[in-house]
């Protein structure tokens, strides 16, 4: 299904003194949509924006990114509110499903997540077919790839049955993915899920607990990890967003267009930027270094750049950082470790960035990767699990952004274009006589 389309005039194009009339669109909020879909057929060209900066490659309901005034919503939700009042499940439902669930649709989803949240056994056999030292992102695509290997009975995108099974299973299905790569990475056994506990608590029992111990799940803690996976949930037509969009276009299985969605992930410039963040804070080391640190980062002849500061959509302060930074405080003070060294730098950098005349000039504030990074140190995680656990939060927005591509009636495979600048008429000259 389509959502209709809201015209409200034309924009004109004029090419070689020929005019073309192109429909003008007025969205429910943002910059007004130029639909230049027919402009190759009425006027032989293309249009040209690298990246897609400029390109709206599809129409939608889920997420709105507002970057001048710091804003983001979810099905029109604030995030702010979705943070305080729900639960990363509940959020799930509504980026699913539309709407927030009452309390009948919250326990048949919680349950449906729940008693789908055990792998097929044959599928742990797989991780010893990696390398003890495999990076947990490379294991984690992999597995996700092959469970279109052990689910057949929903990889027919057409079924509408199937693609709330195939939803359901890699919602309930990615923590355990993910805590068993982190346990393989480690040598030590898997840890099966729990039916009697929340999402992020059995994801934090998978990754921690032993066979020979339990582990006490603290409930400061497990309602940051929540609060973490809620805020990287969905985020508008992302690197990643956009991958999973592209494979599906092709009527790929969702299983291979999450896989999709993990790789682009990995990438250091997505992903990977709560990780680039840490690695920054340890190469700064001490307190005592961060003027020195921030002179490098003022000088625009020295390489080094402050990592987890600005973002690319947002000209404000990042709206989830906001939120990060106060739950970020919370499990300092839950752990006691106000004394980390490295953990200590980090809070010194954040109070000279918003109050430097420098910073606040070029808007350049802590954004939620420089606080994810530091929750997931402080939690127990080692940095190259940060990527993973992005990976199991944006599932639900990955699979909810498919769902809806699928549901589009004007959904065709991606083809972008592109402004040939090779070589033509090259001549042939055979093996002998090159």
């Amino acid at each position: 299904m389509t959502t209709k389309k809201n015209e409200i005039g034309k924009a004109f194009i004029e090419i070689d003194n020929a005019k073309y009339e192109l429909p003008l669109y007025k969205p429910n909020v943002g910059p007004n949509v130029v639909d230049i879909s027919k402009l190759y057929a009425q006027a032989n060209v293309f249009t040209y924006d690298p990246g897609f900066t400029s390109t709206a490659n599809c129409s939608s309901t889920i997420t709105y990114i507002d970057g001048e005034n710091g804003i983001l919503l979810y099905r029109g939700y604030k995030i702010e509110d979705l943070v305080e009042n729900a639960d990363f499940l509940e959020v799930s439902y509504l980026l699913l499903n539309g709407e927030l669930p009452n309390i009948k649709e919250k326990n048949d989803f919680v349950n449906a997540i729940t008693y789908h949240s055990m792998l097929h056994e044959q599928m742990t056999r797989f991780y010893a077919g990696f390398r003890r030292d495999a990076h947990p992102m490379a294991i984690t695509c992999g597995v996700i790839g092959a469970l279109s290997a052990f689910y057949h009975d929903s990889t027919d995108i057409n079924d509408p049955q199937q693609r709330m099974i195939a939803s359901r299973r890699l919602i309930a299905k990615m923590p355990t993915i993910a805590a068993m790569a982190y346990k393989y990475s480690l040598g030590q056994p898997f840890v099966y899920p729990k039916n009697d506990l929340g999402y992020a608590s059995n994801f934090m029992h998978m990754c921690f607990s032993f066979p020979t111990e339990d582990y006490k799940i603290n409930k400061i803690l497990a309602d940051a990890l929540d609060k973490v996976f809620i805020l990287h949930a969905d985020h508008e037509q992302n690197a990643s967003t956009s991958t999973v969009r592209l494979a599906g276009s092709s009527g790929a299985n969702p299983f291979a267009c999450i896989a999709a969605g993990v790789a682009s992930l990995w990438g250091p410039a997505h992903g990977g930027a709560n990780e680039a963040a840490l690695n920054m804070l340890e190469e700064i080391g001490t307190a005592d270094n961060i003027t020195k640190y921030i002179k490098k980062a003022k000088d625009s002849n020295d390489p080094f750049r402050l990592m987890g500061f600005g973002h690319r959509v947002y000209k404000s302060y990042d709206p989830r950082a906001k939120i990060m930074q106060k739950t970020c405080h919370e499990v300092l003070d839950a752990l006691s470790l106000r004394d980390d060294p490295l953990l200590k730098v980090a809070m010194e950098l954040e109070k000279i960035a918003l109050e430097d005349p420098y910073f606040i000039e070029k808007k350049l504030y802590p954004n939620v990767d420089f606080y994810s990074g530091i929750i997931l140190r402080a939690l127990g995680f080692p940095k190259d699990m940060f990527t993973v656990l992005f990976a199991l939060a944006r599932t639900v927005g990955w699979i909810s952004q498919w769902k809806e591509m699928i549901e589009d009636s004007e959904q065709r495979i991606g083809r972008p274009r592109q402004l040939y600048m090779g070589n033509v008429d090259k001549k042939f000259i055979n093996l002998e006589d090159r």
